[in-house]
């Protein structure tokens, strides 16, 4: 009797430890499908329904049932595989979250009950609460909708041009080449002018531009500090490169941005007030563009 009982408690926990499609589908209603959701799904994965998720992205699946360690979904969760996800992450997935999945797909991808996630879950940003700081959490998901499918390593038109990538905080902030995000200073960044349309050409390209509401919601994260997803402004990156185009205005101002143009300036092809240009240079300390080369485009 007493061996007959071991095996039905044994058998018990197995149940119970049984992971189905519903225990994990609302950590990815909470953390996924911002990004992968709706026919303009970030790499084409949708995680807003099991079919989705079994189905993969257009470069395969993304999960391997009963072979968590080959599952991309999985090695990208861990940070194995790179860019880390969830985008909006650092905080990635807890280390709970993160074995529940392991346990899912390692139990060969049970779909129980399974349920699509609510459509205005799956298809509305995060938007900040009444006096809330705009974090990166709030446009990671546009990023990811508008952008991330050219700026990728594997993009839409190959590699990411001109080697920016938006699929992560750091990668967007990059000063590596040059500064496309200049924390508290919209105006001088490169990534707001090119959404607005100062900068030729508008981005997204080839698609339509971001909505008003977008625009001001990348444009407010900008100018509060590119603030990370735990609310830490990022640093000014002083001495990095920039590169800005736009319409000259009268003593030497770029759509009403001040530039520093001194002795040192190179001025090629006579600009004019009017005229559209681009300015090179490099940030000081209080955010000013100093101006190493200007032309006329």
């Amino acid at each position: 009797m007493a061996l007959w009982l071991g095996v039905i408690t044994l058998a018990s926990a197995q149940v119970e430890d049984r992971v189905t499609y519903p225990d994990v589908a609302s950590i990815l209603a909470e953390r996924c499908v911002m990004c992968h959701a709706g026919e303009r799904a970030m790499a084409g994965l949708r995680l807003d329904s099991f079919e989705g998720v079994v189905a993969g992205s257009g470069n395969g699946p993304v999960v391997r049932g009963g072979d968590p360690d080959t599952s991309e979904l999985i090695l990208r969760l861990r940070g194995e595989h790179l860019p880390r996800m969830p985008m909006t992450g650092p905080p990635f997935l807890a280390d709970d979250e993160i074995a529940l999945f392991e346990r899912w797909v390692a139990q060969g991808l049970s779909k129980g009950e399974a349920k699509t996630a609510d459509d205005a879950a799956v298809t509305t940003a995060p938007r900040p609460a009444p006096g809330e700081r705009v974090t990166y959490t709030h446009v990671a998901p546009i990023l990811a909708r508008h952008c991330a499918r050219c700026h990728t390593d594997n993009g839409l038109h190959g590699p990411a041009p001109e080697g920016y990538r938006l699929t992560s905080l750091a990668a967007t902030l990059s000063p590596s080449d040059r500064v496309r995000v200049v924390p508290g200073h919209p105006e001088a960044s490169e990534l707001m002018r090119r959404i607005r349309g100062q900068a030729r050409p508008r981005m997204p390209l080839d698609a339509p531009p971001l909505s008003d509401d977008e625009i001001q919601l990348v444009e407010t994260w900008i100018r509060e500090g590119a603030r990370d997803a735990s609310g830490q402004a990022a640093p000014m990156p002083v001495g990095a490169k920039v590169r800005l185009h736009g319409r000259l205005g009268e003593q030497w101002q770029l759509d009403g941005l001040p530039l520093a143009v001194g002795s040192g300036t190179r001025i090629d092809k006579s600009p004019r007030p009017g005229d559209y240009v681009q300015v090179r240079g490099r940030l000081a300390a209080d955010a000013t563009v100093r101006v190493e080369r200007l032309r006329r485009r």
